[in-house]
């Protein structure tokens, strides 16, 4: 069994990548910026099995001290930590300078501990923002001198930096490139966007649902998937798309929740004018706008011929969050 380090596993996805790794046997290292959230780390994955063979050290991606102690003695990595925001910042730098100068200081200590793999958590917002419309796969990029937004830049840029670290061919490099991603959270907090996405609609707070359409996919599938990229041997150099292979409109998914029963979950479309025009007032609704009425499929062809992928059903990914929301 191998030594992995998680980078961010108080987060959504690297508790699952934490859970992923533990009932597999594998010995797991776990990084918190702070101390204060060792507690609830550990009871959430303890919730999921046993943490005996799990530690936790603070790092964090905004300083270099931790991450050579960190990483030492490590077999692979998992960069997870690089949170989801929708809304946009008053300074882009928010959002892309912890990003690019965090997984440049994960990946310079991977190379330093000679850890054999990579694998980096990005996003389908590196492959398909400034496109609009259209079919998308692991050789497309965001179009950075598009008006994307901060969030797809500060992706697309810690990719990009990532690839650019491992080009000499001191350590290899996957990346899970996932869409939205939804499921039920082993106790991340719930100001994760994609859980108070959830959260708003079934509880009435979203009262009409704007006309986007996006690729899913389970959170519990991302971190099945970072594992399977972490030893496959032919994943070293891949990036994997994780989602629907087509998008799924915002109204699909509120039709599902109403059939199980979420009777406040929204029925009506909001007009793009309105939102358009409440995105002036709203900036969490600014960096939705570019994306009202376009239709995004993506090629997720790799995981599943690769690694043998085998998706979740939608249904079961949205209903299972569901019932593990505090409404």
């Amino acid at each position: 069994m191998a030594r992995v380090l998680v980078t961010g596993i108080t987060g959504y996805v690297g508790q699952h990548c934490g859970a992923e790794l533990l009932s597999r046997g594998h010995e797991v290292v776990g990084t918190i910026r702070s101390r204060a959230k060792a507690d609830a780390a550990m009871d959430a994955l303890r919730a999921a099995g046993s943490v005996d063979a799990l530690t936790l050290v603070e790092a964090d991606l905004l300083a270099d001290d931790g991450w050579d102690d960190a990483v030492d003695g490590c077999d692979y990595v998992l960069h997870v930590a690089s949170p989801f925001f929708l809304s946009e910042p008053d300074d882009p730098n928010e959002y892309i300078t912890p990003a690019v100068e965090g997984t440049r200081r994960v990946i310079g200590a991977a190379q330093r501990a000679g850890v054999k793999r990579v694998v980096l958590t990005s996003s389908v917002a590196a492959v398909t923002g400034g496109h609009g419309s259209g079919h998308f796969g692991p050789d497309d990029w965001t179009d950075t001198t598009a008006d994307v937004g901060a969030y797809l830049l500060s992706k697309t840029y810690a990719e990009q930096a990532a690839w650019e670290m491992v080009a000499d061919g001191s350590t290899e490099l996957a990346t899970i490139n996932p869409a939205a991603v939804l499921g039920p959270s082993l106790g991340a907090s719930p100001d994760a966007q994609s859980i108070m996405m959830a959260t708003d609609m079934i509880s009435g707070k979203m009262s009409m649902y704007p006309d986007l359409s996006i690729g899913i996919v389970d959170v519990r599938d991302v971190a099945w998937l970072h594992v399977e990229a972490m030893t496959h041997p032919d994943a070293a150099g891949k990036r994997f798309i994780a989602s629907t292979r087509e998008p799924v409109p915002m109204g699909t998914m509120a039709a599902i929740m109403r059939d199980a029963g979420y009777d406040k979950a929204p029925k009506r479309k909001a007009p793009n004018l309105l939102m358009k025009v409440m995105s002036v007032f709203d900036k969490d609704l600014r960096a939705m706008v570019p994306l009202l009425g376009t239709r995004a499929s993506l090629d997720n062809t790799l995981a599943i011929g690769v690694l043998d992928w085998e998706p979740r059903p939608l249904e079961d990914t949205l209903l299972e969050m569901a019932a593990g929301l505090d409404i």
